[in-house]
C-alpha cells in the first residue's frame, strides 16, 4: 500500500483496495466500538469548529472517563499547567513531568545536554508511564514529550494515549511547518 502517493482515494467511496473491510470490521467490538461512535460523533457534530483540546474533552467526557492522565515535558510546564487546570473543570488530572525520578544519564551511559558535571536528569517515559498507570488513568495525554519518548511512553501506557501537542523546539511545536514552507523543502529535503 502507497495510499500517500493515490490520486484518487476510492476508499472514500468504498472500495476496498487491501481487501480487510470484512476483517477489519468485525474488531470493532465492545470499547473499539464505543470508541469509534465517539469520535465519530464529535468529528460530525463539530467538524472544523472545535479545537482538538476541546474535542479531546467531549471525547473523554463521551467515554465516560473520570481519571486523566498527562504526560508533559517539562519545558511545556506552562501549558501543562494551563491545561491540566481546563481539564480539572470536568476530570481528575494526575500529570507527571518528564524528569520523574531524577535518573542522573550518567547511570545509563546518554548523552548529556549540557556540561559534564553534576546530575543532568534523564527524560523518563517509561516512569511517566508507571506513575499514570499506578494512578488507574482511563486515558493518557501527551503533550510535548520528545521524540522516542513519546513512543516508550505510549508503549508502556496501560490506557488509551492521545497526542495533544507533539515536541518541534525549530518549529514552534508545529511540526508539519516543514512541509508548509517550500523553500526549506527544497533546501532541506530537495523538494518542489
Amino acid at each position: 500500500m502507497k495510499c500517500a502517493n493515490c490520486d484518487n482515494k476510492e476508499c472514500y467511496t468504498g472500495k476496498d483496495c487491501p481487501g480487510l473491510a470484512e476483517q477489519a470490521g468485525k474488531r470493532y467490538t465492545g470499547e473499539d466500538l464505543r470508541s469509534m461512535k465517539v469520535s465519530t460523533s464529535i468529528e460530525s457534530r463539530y467538524y472544523m469548529e472545535k479545537t482538538r483540546l476541546e474535542e479531546l474533552i467531549l471525547y473523554a467526557k463521551g467515554m465516560g472517563y473520570e481519571r486523566i492522565g498527562m504526560a508533559f515535558c517539562i519545558g511545556m510546564e506552562k501549558e501543562a499547567r494551563i491545561v491540566s487546570e481546563i481539564l480539572e473543570k470536568d476530570f481528575k488530572v494526575f500529570s507527571v513531568c518528564c524528569k520523574v525520578c531524577g535518573i542522573d544519564k550518567d547511570e545509563m551511559d546518554l548523552d548529556r545536554l549540557h556540561s559534564k558535571e553534576g546530575v543532568e536528569a534523564m527524560c523518563n517515559p517509561i516512569g511517566q508511564a508507571m506513575v499514570l498507570n499506578n494512578a488507574k488513568t482511563q486515558l493518557n495525554v501527551i503533550l510535548g514529550l520528545c521524540m522516542g519518548h513519546d513512543i516508550l511512553f505510549t508503549k508502556h501506557s496501560e490506557a488509551p494515549v492521545t497526542t495533544l501537542a507533539v515536541k518541534d523546539r525549530v518549529l514552534a511545536h508545529n511540526p508539519l511547518g516543514a512541509i508548509y514552507s517550500n523553500y526549506y523543502l527544497k533546501r532541506r529535503f530537495g523538494g518542489e
